[in-house]
């Protein structure tokens, strides 16, 4: 099957649109639109329905969606496996959002420095994509918070993050900084359920952002309080831009690694997976779901 074919329809279904779907592919509308009929003909289903301006998936096309991102996956590591040659090795990474924040673009590095030859094809998703790419077998491995109960998957604890709520006002009580001001900062579900038990009565924040850098820089600029973690907020506590707020309990949250249980590439893994655990100096910690 062309990839090129694959390609333009998982573009449509992003964009939902033929002659976006164009302009992103840097090809005319028609060409678009005579990419889906060949590929709807070959595989004899109508991929979208297509309503005014309106275009959705139809159910054949939301199955197919699955089988093309993982056609397309396997393309791009077969042509990267091919072109590097048998003499360099090469890894597939994914990591959620939270965790990207939480250290692992540091490990990233880190990787790098010590496995020069090392290929890294580097991914975000969320956990649930994360997962289902691994077992999928797009991703060789993947960081995560929050791990399935999946028995083909290798578990290992990497790191503990510690957040501390802070405020860019000194000697503030819990009370004062959770008030009109206070950031709720999506750490996951973990978290939300530890803040509701250590702060029952507190209430609703006015501002909630997904995104820990975002919400610090916001912190920065604005003022307030909010939940962040330590090792992003050194320096600020050191000059005096943020404090912590008296009487605020730490949360702990975890960073697992996660990787099939017959891994091929399980011994490269374990290797990489120890980089993490060095950097951060926790005790090591596997269980298998």
């Amino acid at each position: 099957m062309d990839i090129e074919l694959l390609r333009t329809f998982l573009e449509v279904e992003r964009v939902r649109h033929f002659r976006k779907a164009a302009d992103e592919l840097f090809i005319t509308q028609a060409a678009v639109s005579s990419r889906i009929k060949l590929l709807e003909g070959m595989l004899g289903v109508d991929l979208f329905t297509r309503q005014k301006r309106q275009i959705d998936l139809t159910p054949q096309g939301h199955r197919f969606k699955r089988y093309a991102e993982r056609l397309i996956a396997e393309w791009r590591k077969a042509r990267h496996d091919v072109s590097l040659g048998e003499a360099n090795a090469q890894l597939s990474v994914g990591g959620t959002y939270r965790v990207w924040e939480g250290g692992m673009q540091e490990w990233v590095h880190d990787i790098h420095r010590k496995y020069p030859e090392l290929a890294l094809i580097l991914e975000s998703h969320t956990p649930e994509t994360l997962v289902r790419r691994l077992l999928d077998g797009q991703l060789d491995l993947g960081f995560i918070m929050e791990p399935p109960q999946i028995d083909l998957l290798e578990i290992n604890e990497v790191a503990e993050l510690e957040l501390r709520m802070v405020s860019t006002k000194p000697e503030l009580g819990v009370d004062a900084a959770m008030g009109d001001g206070y950031i709720m900062i999506d750490w996951g579900l973990s978290f939300a359920l530890q803040h509701r038990r250590l702060y029952p009565d507190a209430q609703e924040a006015i501002f909630r952002i997904a995104n820990a850098s975002a919400a610090l820089d916001f912190l920065l600029e604005f003022g307030g309080a909010a939940y962040i973690a330590s090792r992003e907020i050194t320096e600020e506590l050191k000059n005096g831009e943020l404090h912590l707020v008296q009487g605020a309990k730490p949360i702990k949250r975890s960073i697992y690694a996660i990787y099939p249980v017959r891994s091929a590439r399980a011994e490269l893994i374990e290797e990489v997976v120890g980089e993490f655990k060095y950097r951060v100096s926790i005790p090591r910690k596997s269980r298998r779901r």
